[in-house]
């Protein structure tokens, strides 16, 4: 998800009170998730033209995805599940960079696509910033890896990305993902299918540090 600002809990205020981590900080809380689990498809969007934008968002660098370590080492437990069945997931992002969601809410005024912003597709702060969101989908090894139809493409503006509105196999790839995710502590957040996030103890400090 482009930056949801979650409306219950405590998480919002401590990212708007707490200063961003610098460097040693990304370092030692994020994990490129291919030292986590190398059968993992990483195919970071915003590091690419491939998304809403049409552009590659600043911050972005290499084709890789950070998250916090508890994070991804639940997102690791979750593929070896899912290997088991012969499934797999296939990752769109996951740390952003502040700098990143800032070019977000940026584009939404200058398209003049600001009702995004009330809608709650994208928002001024996300806990993608944090290392505590991630947006992924399932592959069918069976065929290869290919992305299972899931309803909408990644980072569709549309009532039908939201996760109840699927219905026949769809819908099951759907239910698939939230089981498999929510079993390792993973939340769903109901406007996109795709996207979830985990809760750590503690301050959560967000991160503007370029991914490399």
């Amino acid at each position: 998800m482009r930056g949801t600002v979650w409306r219950i809990g405590s998480w919002a205020s401590v990212l708007l009170a707490a200063p961003m981590a610098g460097q040693g900080a990304a370092d030692s809380l994020l994990l490129d998730l291919r030292r986590v689990d190398t059968t993992i498809v990483i195919e970071a969007r915003y590091a690419t033209a491939d998304n809403f934008t049409g552009a590659t968002l600043p911050g972005y660098g290499p084709n890789r995805i950070l998250l916090r370590r508890e994070a991804a080492a639940a997102l690791g437990r979750v593929q070896r599940r899912l290997l088991s069945g012969g499934m797999g997931l296939k990752v769109f992002d996951g740390y952003r960079p502040v700098r990143a969601t800032r070019a977000m809410v940026e584009w939404a005024r200058r398209s003049g696509q600001a009702h995004l912003l009330a809608d709650g597709y994208i928002a001024s702060q996300s806990r993608h910033n944090l290392g505590l969101a991630v947006d992924l989908t399932l592959v069918d090894w069976s065929v290869g890896g290919r992305e299972v139809p899931m309803g909408t493409a990644y980072d569709t503006f549309s009532e039908q990305a939201h996760w109840a509105n699927a219905t026949g196999r769809t819908l099951r790839y759907r239910q698939l993902l939230r089981q498999m995710m929510e079993a390792e502590g993973f939340r769903q957040y109901e406007k996109e299918w795709w996207h979830y996030s985990f809760e750590v103890p503690g301050p959560t400090p967000a991160f503007d540090v370029e991914i490399r």
